[in-house]
């Protein structure tokens, strides 16, 4: 990989956990490729992980924020602007969660209050986060949002419940925000539909491991890892990509354009 793809650039990474967390190594990446990060997350998930730690790691600071709370996102930004000295180059959305899917619920069952809540947290938010940035011209010219989502936007993995409707959500508005920040100030905003990734969120949807199988089974290349998708996301950020907006990219070892392989034909007919 080329080195220094980052340098001179400052950037906010939210949702780093632990070490499984995709963020996390992004955030590493993003560092080692020469850019000044600071760090989010919201302040009970900072409890329950090791943010802290990243943080010491990559030189840098802590800043809580509920990313459903303008007043929260806006500190987050002034604050980050003020610990790098300047206005930002790059932001990575790594925010979900579902009430319905963490006490399983069936999509045939939800629980409307709590469907309000995965909205607001895992697509609302990125709105919200952009807006703020927007409002503030927080971000310099050039700039890249980039959230992280999944195939169940466009496709159905039953036990992935209404986190499929929040991709969908999220995906419609890095759209929305790549036209209008797009033609404000050449801002870019894409996701990254990535494979099946081992993180503490992936990890707790219904049937994951066997899934994981099946999806590096039918993927020619199989699945992305964390740290192929921390590259990627690094590539993002960069200057490389100045031309790519609005899009969702498959990072997924080409699961997303594959209907069968004889692995699994092969598997079924021994039956």
């Amino acid at each position: 990989m080329l080195q220094n793809l980052l340098e001179g650039k400052r950037g906010i990474i939210t949702g780093a956990l632990d070490e499984n967390s995709i963020a996390w190594k992004v955030a590493v990446k993003a560092v080692e490729q020469g850019a000044k990060i600071t760090l989010t997350n919201a302040p009970v998930a900072m409890r329950m992980g090791a943010i802290q730690k990243l943080a010491e790691q990559c030189n840098t600071i802590v800043i809580p924020a509920d990313a459903t709370s303008l007043e929260d996102l806006e500190k987050l930004y002034t604050d980050s602007m003020d610990h790098l000295g300047g206005k930002l180059d790059f932001v990575l959305h790594s925010i979900g969660m579902s009430p319905n899917v963490r006490k399983g619920k069936p999509y045939t069952d939800l629980n409307y209050d709590f469907l309000q809540k995965t909205y607001d947290i895992s697509a609302v938010s990125l709105h919200k986060m952009i807006q703020t940035a927007y409002k503030l011209d927080a971000v310099n010219d050039w700039g890249s949002f980039l959230a992280l989502s999944y195939i169940a936007a466009q496709r159905i993995f039953p036990d992935y419940g209404d986190m499929a409707d929040a991709k969908s959500l999220l995906e419609s508005i890095a759209r929305g925000w790549g036209y209008h920040y797009g033609k404000k100030s050449k801002v870019r905003v894409n996701t990254i539909s990535q494979s099946p990734t081992k993180t503490t969120a992936g990890s707790g949807v219904g049937g994951f491991d066997a899934f994981f199988d099946y999806a590096d089974m039918l993927s020619p290349l199989g699945n992305a890892s964390s740290e192929a998708c921390a590259n990627f996301c690094v590539f993002m950020f960069s200057d490389l990509s100045r031309m790519i907006t609005m899009q969702n990219l498959y990072h997924d070892g080409g699961f997303s354009q594959m209907g069968i392989a004889p692995e699994i034909v092969t598997q079924f007919s021994e039956k």
